[in-house]
């Protein structure tokens, strides 16, 4: 039997390639991929379409998260097995891929959630997981955070052998000035895999170091590392200060002031940042207690915090990183959506079908009102989520 084909047919949409804007345009989706955009005058509508007619919103390719715990009452790293149950739901904030982070745990959870990654329940249709992000175990003890001291462990090439793009790992987050880090940096970008460093003490020539062995990203900047000082500009001071490496931030006003959010953009711009969630199981819950990994966090209004007050992750989704780069720094949609689109695609060499309007490339879309709310998202040229819509606050 002919695999059915999938056609949209957007009119009446400003479209955000986001190379260039198109007003009052128009976007064919068919069999998954799009195929063709641009002015409505332009761009034939098949009589076989569903059409969609966006007038007043804005089409974006579909955001992609490079850290996201869990969400909807589900932690990764407690259950792997929950990540499809997640993906379901974040098209609701405009995600089409994401990557699942397990945090520091037995390298058998990462075994495990590797498993789930590779086998999509039957007819699944909600945001795209590329593969893991696997923060830890080869963190630095003293900025490890919410991560469980008793599973860290010295980086060593043997425990990563299996882990590439191919086999569910995608991105790895350690600590460049630990013993042996190096080598297991040199092994893993050998295979594909994207680099980070983070949960990390290193200093601006350990920092460097991890660079020359191939270290492109930096995870949920100023968090967990190094602080930058006049004189030694540690982990920080190298991020910013490298053009080849990008870094991620959590834009929720919490983790990372308002100001210094706006300060990032300015010396960065979209090319180099993306926005991250670091959300945690209370994603999508009211406040309450959760868990994130094996600890218990109390969540309020704003924040995930331990016993101790330590931040443990976050609440934030994807869409409202997006609203708060507007505010924080003042820019425009346009140049705000490259770190949730184009930006972390490219980082995870999937810049040629990922991240983009364009024709051939997937149809992951993502539709916003004047208000910047998400009102649809399609996955794969398929309807996703639509908006039963309020004003975001």
């Amino acid at each position: 039997m002919r695999r059915r084909q999938y056609l949209l047919y957007f009119k009446n949409v400003t479209l955000l390639t986001p190379d260039r804007r198109i007003e009052r345009g128009a976007l064919l989706t068919e069999g998954g991929r799009i195929k063709a955009l641009g002015a409505l005058s332009e761009i034939a509508c098949p009589a076989e379409a569903e059409i969609i007619d966006a007038a007043g919103c804005a089409l974006t390719p579909g955001f992609i998260d490079l850290q996201i715990n869990g969400g909807f009452g589900y932690d990764f790293t407690a259950a792997p097995e929950t990540i499809w149950a997640v993906a379901a739901e974040l098209p609701c904030y405009g995600v089409t891929s994401f990557l699942p982070t397990v945090i520091t745990s037995p390298l058998q959870t990462v075994d495990q959630a590797r498993a789930v990654v590779a086998r999509p329940p039957a007819g699944f249709l909600g945001a795209t997981p590329f593969g893991l992000h696997v923060e830890g175990p080869f963190l630095n003890p003293q900025k490890r955070g919410a991560h469980n001291p008793t599973h860290l462990r010295v980086p060593d090439p043997a425990a990563v052998a299996g882990w590439s793009p191919e086999t569910g790992v995608r991105l790895v987050t350690l600590a460049p000035e630990l013993p042996g880090a190096l080598a297991v940096v040199e092994a893993l970008v050998a295979r594909g895999v994207v680099v980070s460093a983070g949960h990390s003490a290193a200093t601006y020539a350990e920092a460097q170091a991890g660079f020359a062995a191939g270290i492109r990203y930096g995870t949920h900047l100023f968090n967990a590392m190094s602080r930058l000082d006049h004189r030694e500009p540690g982990l920080v001071g190298a991020l910013l200060s490298a053009p080849e490496v990008a870094v991620g931030l959590i834009a929720d006003g919490v983790h990372v002031h308002p100001a210094l959010v706006g300060l990032v953009w300015r010396a960065l711009g979209g090319h180099r940042l993306t926005l991250v969630t670091d959300a945690m199981a209370a994603l999508g819950m009211p406040p309450g207690r959760y868990v994130l990994g094996e600890f218990e966090v109390a969540v309020d209004e704003t924040s995930v915090r331990l016993a101790d007050g330590t931040l443990a992750g976050s609440i934030l989704s994807l869409d409202t990183a997006l609203r708060n780069l507007v505010r924080f720094a003042g820019c425009s949609l346009g140049d705000a959506l490259l770190p949730v689109t184009s930006t972390p695609a490219a980082l995870l060499g999937l810049a040629e079908r990922k991240g983009r309007l364009a024709p051939g490339y997937d149809a992951d879309l993502t539709m916003l009102t004047p208000q910047l709310a998400v009102a649809l998202t399609v996955v794969g040229g398929r309807v996703a989520y639509r908006a039963t819509l309020q004003d975001p606050e």
